[in-house]
């Protein structure tokens, strides 16, 4: 079965999916699988863009906008 076959089945079977957890499950994989392709055309930074970033890390260090460690970890658990 050659590849747009195999698409074509997939997304008929797709379309039977009644489960929103499954759908959902289904996005989650495709973001995922075109996150890892686009990391892939990433470019590299400039020194200039880089100390840009820097200079706005450490400005909002100094004004509070920032989260610790534990707060994101206890976000993400």
């Amino acid at each position: 079965m050659n590849l747009e076959a195999r698409k074509i089945e997939f997304i008929q079977e797709f379309l039977k999916v009644q489960s929103e957890d499954v759908i959902s499950r289904f996005e989650k994989l495709l973001r995922k699988e075109n996150m890892t392709s686009d990391e892939s055309v990433l470019e590299p930074m400039t020194v200039e863009e880089l100390n840009k970033r820097i200079d706005q890390s450490e400005s909002d260090f100094q004004n509070n906008k920032f989260k610790t460690s534990s707060e994101l970890l206890a976000k993400y658990q």
